[in-house]
């Protein structure tokens, strides 16, 4: 009997899903035992043409990590889409663009100029900018397309499960392999896996008291109770607008949560659940003393939205 072919691949982000794979520790052997990978660029020297020669839906899971930025990133989606019967977002960065999905604040023309022209330690005299196709005496050189923006995985192929995490907990990644390896039937489509219903807090070990707080403070600005609610501590934590099932693990540790595991199941938009959830600790009615209290909130939308920008309703600044 055959082994069920697994493909995991790596578009737009950092590379941590990739490690998060490895975190399984002993567990990776089980996963060599028990599927045939067919494609996994990080650590083997598949080719995409290996890819295309296979049967549609040859692949029975595909764990991909990484918005979409390129047009390479958006050729493989779809031929991965093609090719698999279970496509995971795996990851923040697929499923709701991440951190580099802030870079939807500027725009292409905007990106380029900072990185190849006014950098300090750039000597870009002539202007040269990345071409898509330069020719050689020997032919023709393609690199992929820049593309003006950068969207989550979902807009561009339908996907049919969500692991969320920056990265995903190795557990999270376990299981839903192990899923598929003793053949157990599956959510339904759509489902995010290894997450709660709830909000981060409800897994917080602190205690909320619900102060009025008349500033916010970064965590090196004050000496933080290790056992009161941060955000009552004038800490911007986004913890209320963020779904449950990490185990509360940042804010356990002192840490703020920064939101990766995106918003609730009833919140729509993380960056606007967080700025409801904010409204109700600032400590004013007056609106020149609100405006106050908010300045002290460094890169708002950089905190709010840092996971979930290119994927929320806000999507990207206006041109």
């Amino acid at each position: 009997m055959s082994k069920p072919k697994l493909a995991l691949y790596w578009a737009a982000s950092c590379g941590g899903c990739e490690i998060a794979v490895l975190d399984i520790e002993e567990k990776i052997l089980d996963v060599d035992a028990n599927f045939e990978i067919v494609l996994w660029p990080c650590v083997t020297d598949f080719k995409y043409n290996d890819v295309r020669s296979m049967p549609d839906k040859a692949i029975d899971l595909c764990l991909f990590n990484g918005g979409i930025r390129t047009s390479e990133n958006r050729e493989i989606a779809e031929l991965l889409r093609k090719k698999s019967k279970i496509l995971v977002a795996f990851g923040s960065c697929a499923g709701e663009g991440c951190i580099p999905g802030l870079a939807n604040l500027s725009t292409k023309k905007s990106l380029f100029d900072r990185v190849y022209k006014e950098t300090p330690s750039t000597d870009n005299s002539n202007g040269m900018f990345p071409q898509t196709v330069t020719k050689i005496s020997e032919g023709e050189l393609e690199i992929p397309e820049f593309l003006e923006k950068l969207i989550p995985l979902d807009a561009v192929v339908p996907v049919d499960y969500y692991i969320p995490g920056c990265p995903p907990q190795p557990h999270q990644v376990w299981a839903v392999l192990e899923h598929i390896i003793q053949g157990k039937p599956l959510p339904p489509q759509g489902s995010v896996l290894g997450a709660g219903v709830k909000s981060c807090c409800d897994e917080c070990p602190r205690t909320r008291e619900e102060k009025k707080i008349r500033r916010f403070y970064r965590p090196h600005e004050i000496l933080v109770d290790p056992r009161q609610c941060l955000l009552d501590q004038g800490i911007v934590c986004c913890g209320p607008a963020t779904r449950s099932g990490c185990g509360a693990l940042c804010v356990s540790a002192g840490v703020p949560c920064r939101g990766c595991y995106g918003a609730p199941p009833e919140s729509p938009d993380q960056g606007a659940k967080m700025l409801s959830a904010l409204s109700s600790v600032i400590d004013s009615t007056d609106p020149e003393e609100i405006e106050q209290i908010i300045s002290t909130i460094a890169d708002p939308v950089g905190t709010f939205y840092r996971f979930s920008l290119a994927g929320s309703m806000l999507g990207r600044r206006g041109k």
